[in-house]
Parts: C-alpha cells; structure tokens; sequence
C-alpha cells in the first residue's frame, strides 16, 4: 500500500533541511511546489513532456544550488520560481528545441502532402523560378531560406553563418535584380 500523504513544512524548515541536504526536504518541495512550477514552465513550453523534464530538472537545480538561497532576498518559492523560469526560457532559445519546433508531426505530414496532389498554376507566378534561378548562388540560397523555406534573417545567417547584415543585403541586392528582370 503506497502513503498518499503529502508533506508540508513551514518555509523557515524547508530551507533549512534543503540546505543540509535532507531527502525529507525534496518530498516536501515536490509535494508543495510540483503543481505551481510546472504551471510555470507550461506557459512558456507548451508540450507536456518537455514541460515536465523542464520541472525534474528545475528541482535538481534546486537541490544543487540551495546554498545559494538566501532567505533575505526574498521567499523560498520566488526563488525556485525563477529558477524554472529561467530553465524554461534557455530551453525556448535552445538551438535543439527551436529545430524540433521546424518539424511537423506525422499527422500534419498527412494533410500537408494530401493539399500538395492538388496542383494548380497561377500565372502570376509562372517564370519566376526561371528568373530566381538566373541569379548568383548567393542570393539564390539566402532567397531560398528566407522565401521559400520561411526562415527569419536571424535563422538564415545562422544556418548560413554569415552575419545578419550580409543576409539583409543579399536579400535586398535578389529583390532588386528581380525587379529589374520582371519589368
């Protein structure tokens, strides 16, 4: 039979048995905080299984760094709020999680390569190609990333790892020459 009592402590308790490195204060710090600190980082990381690795690994951060909480600068559960912030919002930057966030699910696959069997031909475009093609290979290649695969400037000259101003530029130089090629 499993014990479904929770433990709750007075904070001036909790931090000191956190601060002595006593199991009973991560049982109470689980059981006291879990709900508000995941609510935390499932605000700014939305899919639950990220969210909840986000949350064992904020109260691992916890445990490591109680000699760092200091009771004077503010409560025990600001503190530990930020720090899942905190984790939350590197992970929101992190290259990984951004790449993961580029690919789509099977089931959206399914829907996109149904919608893409039913071809048609705007005229407005046609020969576009042909003039994007005619251009240097260093503004088909940024023109590529930034129209067409939908990346930002900022993503662009990441993965082509040239500054950001170079990629404004080679965009801004393509759309110029394709303006002197439509008209």
């Amino acid at each position: 039979m499993t014990n479904n009592r929770k433990i709750s402590l007075p904070e001036d308790e909790l931090v000191n048995a956190l601060k002595s490195q006593n199991t009973i204060a991560m049982h109470a710090l689980y059981d006291m905080y879990s709900a508000a600190l995941f609510g935390i980082i499932s605000r700014i990381i939305p899919q639950i299984e990220v969210a909840e690795d986000l949350l064992q690994e904020t109260f691992i951060k916890i445990w490591n760094s109680a000699d760092g909480y200091d009771p004077a600068k503010g409560r025990l559960f600001t503190w530990m709020m930020n720090i899942a912030r905190n984790i939350a919002i590197d992970k929101l930057r992190s290259k990984d999680y951004r790449n993961t966030e580029k690919n789509q699910d099977i089931e959206n696959n399914v829907d996109f390569i149904d919608a893409q069997k039913e071809v048609t031909f705007n005229a407005d475009t046609l020969g576009i190609k042909e003039m994007v093609n005619g251009l240097k290979p260093e503004l088909i290649a940024v023109l590529d990333m930034v129209y067409f695969k939908g990346y930002t400037h900022v993503e662009a000259a990441e993965e082509l790892n040239l500054p950001l101003g170079t990629i404004k530029t080679r965009v801004r130089m393509a759309i110029i020459e394709l303006r002197k090629r439509f008209n």
